[in-house]
């Protein structure tokens, strides 16, 4: 559990103040499934509803284990001259925001005097000459991603089915809207309540199948953890993906958990993805951050004709 001291967190936004801020001209599509809206907007333009976000990623993270302990998670990336985007899915039923990813395009990324990218990523990540020439001009940066925790049972019915869904039509819009974009990059996210016998497989697991041969980015101070070499051999064929991903669940399971859900979406989002290693995030409540990077031409051809194809401007 994140054992920092964690300020109460803020009221709810006025919901009429969100909702003047969730104009047609923002409104990015409608999801395949559910009957939700997708909206981008930013802090500047849309100042409450990035407060609303701020809110509700900071319950999700907290729920979770994580969090930045401050009463609404809201950071210079959020705000700066060019800030990050705010992808969310809104559920116009229940006039509530079910979950969000902030994004900024590679070509918009500021780059620092001392030549690293001003991101998110940089401070638990290193950067290579290659990756910052031949990709990231071409990349979205992706993170923040949360589902509210309503939303995160069957509770809510199938608009809890397909949370994560929806959020992924969000992206797959994006990548229409911005066609020189070539690539997605980002983090997925373990907490530390998480069983460390599954997550030292589950790494195994990523680093065998999602190989980063050419250190394009780096942990600056990579997870140090139990080697289980021994154990994967023992479980894992080594060679067959499906079958492994198969044995890889029914252990993570036979101890009571699941694949964490965002990481399983991740895993089988692209054959080619990139695993760049996981480092701790000490300003986020201790939480275990992997680096990933995807060709957006190289995703299946069943989530491309879900969540891409789908798209029309």
């Amino acid at each position: 559990m994140n054992s920092m001291k964690q300020a109460p967190i803020i009221p709810p936004v006025e919901l009429s103040l969100i909702e003047s801020e969730l104009t047609p001209a923002r409104l990015l599509r409608r999801t395949n499934k559910g009957g939700n809206e997708i909206y981008v907007v930013d802090a500047h333009t849309a100042p409450h509803t990035m407060r609303e976000i701020g809110r509700l990623r900071e319950i999700s993270f907290r729920a979770g284990g994580g969090g930045t302990g401050k009463a609404c998670d809201i950071d210079e990336f959020d705000t700066m001259p060019v800030p990050c985007r705010q992808l969310l899915v809104w559920n116009p039923q229940e006039r509530e925001i079910i979950g969000a990813y902030r994004y900024i395009l590679g070509s918009n990324v500021e780059i620092l005097p001392d030549g690293t990218p001003h991101i998110a990523m940089s401070h638990m990540f290193r950067f290579s000459a290659d990756f910052m020439r031949r990709y990231l001009p071409r990349t979205i940066e992706l993170g923040r991603s949360f589902v509210r925790p309503e939303y995160q049972s069957t509770r809510m019915g199938v608009k809890s089915i397909f949370a994560l869904d929806n959020l992924w039509d969000g992206l797959g819009a994006l990548t229409v809207l911005h066609p020189e974009t070539q690539y997605l990059f980002g983090k997925m996210t373990m907490y530390p309540s998480y069983d460390r016998e599954c997550r030292n497989m589950l790494l195994h697991f990523l680093h065998h199948y999602f190989p980063d041969p050419d250190a394009l980015v780096t942990p600056i101070e990579p997870l140090c953890h139990a080697d289980c070499t021994a154990q994967a051999n023992a479980l894992f064929a080594g060679n067959d993906f499906k079958e492994d991903y198969k044995r890889l669940n029914q252990f993570v399971r036979a101890h009571g958990i699941n694949i964490p859900p965002l990481v399983n979406a991740y895993m089988n989002l692209s054959p080619t993805m990139r695993f760049f290693g996981t480092a701790i995030n000490h300003e986020f409540g201790e939480v275990e951050e992997s680096g990933i990077f995807i060709n957006i031409n190289e995703i299946t051809e069943q989530k491309k004709s879900r969540h891409i194809d789908t798209f029309e401007k």
